[in-house]
């Protein structure tokens, strides 16, 4: 009987403990929301020192790090989140985000492929990783990644301009005008500035 008691205490301790870990963490979601970063630390902190495997936790308190420029920082935060949740797409789309701020961009675009993994609609990984792409000045294959951006949401404006971009730079001037004039009349107004710059002047070999 004394055992029984023993280890129903147990269990409810530990409910109790991963419930006090969730609620810190979500009291540090909150004060994110509130801008009040050194209390949402604080009780992000207390939520891993409960619960070392709080994916949330780490995330959260990762993304406060990358704000406050403690890049290094963050990144062993996010390492850490997606040990604990491999399934995280927005885990591996943030660390990713963190190489590429420190020029890593081969492990950024395995980052933002993991993501896409998960999530094979995750536009904004599409975009970093073509990003990080154009970057390595491998144009065809950002061109890929953005035009599959386009497949997703064909009035992106964003994708417009940036394919407009790349088809310029990787020598398809035909196309890469045509893409610029899209995103002009979806209201990007930047694309009107490179077309003047770019466009205007007699193409030949795209026919």
């Amino acid at each position: 009987m004394r055992k029984t008691a023993l280890l129903v205490f147990t269990f409810l301790s530990f409910g109790v403990l991963a419930q006090t870990s969730k609620e810190y963490t979500q009291k540090g979601r909150e004060l994110i929301g509130k801008h009040d970063y050194m209390e949402a630390i604080l009780n992000l902190n207390k939520a891993i020192e409960l619960d070392a495997k709080n994916s949330s936790a780490f995330f959260l308190r990762a993304t406060l790090k990358e704000k406050f420029e403690d890049l290094h920082g963050a990144m062993k935060d996010y390492n850490t989140a997606i040990e604990a949740n491999p399934k995280s797409a927005d885990a591996f789309f943030a660390r990713g985000n963190v190489k590429m701020r420190l020029q890593d961009y081969y492990g950024a675009i395995e980052d933002f492929s993991a993501a896409i993994a998960v999530n094979e609609n995750f536009v904004e990984a599409y975009f970093s990783r073509g990003k990080a792409k154009q970057l390595l000045m491998a144009y065809e294959d950002a061109i890929n990644d953005v035009t599959k951006i386009i497949q997703i949401n064909p009035k992106s404006v964003d994708a417009y301009y940036m394919r407009g971009i790349l088809r310029i730079d990787f020598g398809d001037m035909k196309n890469g005008c045509l893409d610029l004039s899209k995103a002009g009349e979806l209201g990007d107004l930047r694309a009107y500035e490179v077309i003047k710059e770019k466009c205007n002047t007699k193409v030949t070999g795209n026919d």
